[in-house]
């Protein structure tokens, strides 16, 4: 018991060391932020892959977007990234591909999220071009070493120890990989097998961002994929597919471990997983206690036997506010609202400091 209550005490310590954490960035200067993952959060990297599949820059994406246009984005307009930005008082960091390589702009943050992307090398390999987890931190890598270039070895260290990681990372391992029939992993792999392989991985990764200087790191936990219309075309009364949940939390609660493990390994880490399972799922069980009507199919009409992405000759639903999802994999700007808030009062919610007022406010566009 004695050994218990110290484990607790450990895990009570590295939250409000994590928070604390945040706090401190946020009233100070506006945080600087770099955003890693896959096209829940990507805003416009594949757009500079030539030969890349995953790409969301034609109609109708962006149609809610300010200006109205495509930006990369895989919504009808902002990504979770960008309202947590918003509510930071920061703009929304640009994707890495679009800054040249000595740019000044990349002091104030960098978002590195490509469509495809996976914790897996392999993950998504159809789509030809994507940017994978270990791409990504490779960037970070040339970031780190053009910052130390402009600001100094101690400056740039300190920037990194003081900057936010956002990472979202590992639906495309299940969705573009372990789910598809015709990919190897599905028919090598037991799941429990693939679980430890993700995670394995995952640990080597975040040790390398670790040994990159970043400390402050947000790792997002994966949603319900078996509710996403994309799987829920695969049963036969359109419900969720049980199954697939059930892998998606045990690998969250895995994950999770990871977490809790590299915080006591690494020195100075404050590392949280920020579990928006539940949220996800209440989102979509529920749609009418968040002023949405549908949420078991999307409010693009996409062909899911064709990519599920929504297509220039797509028809769009008559009022997109109603519906949680914008195609078969991604939630509308309207249910990204709603899940970055939860996700956002969640980071802060041991502190009696509100950031959004602390922070700067962007100026009106």
């Amino acid at each position: 018991m004695k050994m218990m209550g110290v484990v607790v005490m450990r895990i009570v310590a590295l939250v409000g060391t994590f928070v604390f954490a945040f706090n401190v960035a946020l009233a100070a200067t506006p945080p600087i932020t770099f955003v890693f993952g896959d096209s829940l959060t990507e805003v416009g990297n594949n757009n500079f892959l030539q030969y890349s599949l995953a790409k969301s820059n034609y109609p109708w994406y962006g149609v809610d977007y300010p200006g109205g246009q495509p930006t990369g984005r895989f919504s009808n307009g902002r990504t979770i990234g960008d309202i947590i930005s918003e509510k930071l008082g920061i703009s929304s960091p640009p994707p890495y591909l679009s800054l040249s390589p000595n740019e000044d702009a990349i002091l104030k943050g960098v978002n590195y999220a490509s469509g495809g992307a996976g914790i897996l090398n392999d993950t998504g390999l159809y789509f030809i071009q994507r940017l994978t987890f270990d791409d990504q931190i490779q960037y970070f890598q040339k970031t780190r070493e053009v910052i130390k270039s402009k600001i100094g070895v101690v400056n740039a260290t300190k920037l990194c120890n003081e900057a936010l990681y956002f990472i979202g990372i590992g639906s495309n391992d299940y969705v573009n990989n372990y789910l598809q029939p015709f990919l190897a992993d599905g028919q090598q792999y037991t799941h429990d097998e693939f679980v430890q392989l993700l995670t394995s991985t995952l640990d080597r990764q975040l040790k390398r961002l670790y040994e990159l200087d970043a400390r402050k790191i947000v790792l997002h936990g994966l949603g319900p994929l078996g509710c996403i219309p994309s799987q829920r075309v695969k049963s036969k009364t359109g419900q969720c597919l049980k199954r697939v949940n059930e892998w998606v939390l045990e690998f969250n609660s895995k994950v999770k471990r990871l977490i809790t493990s590299l915080n006591s390994r690494l020195p100075k880490a404050a590392l949280m997983f920020a579990d928006t399972y539940p949220a996800v799922f209440d989102l979509i069980s529920n749609p009418t206690a968040y002023g949405f009507k549908i949420s078991n199919t999307s409010c693009c009409n996409v062909d899911t036997s064709i990519g599920g992405l929504c297509l220039p000759n797509s028809k769009l639903c008559s009022n997109r506010k109603d519906y949680v999802f914008w195609d078969a994999f991604h939630p509308s700007d309207a249910a990204n609202q709603v899940l970055a808030q939860k996700l956002f009062s969640t980071m802060f919610s041991h502190t009696n400091h509100s950031p959004s007022s602390i922070a700067p406010q962007p100026s009106p566009a």
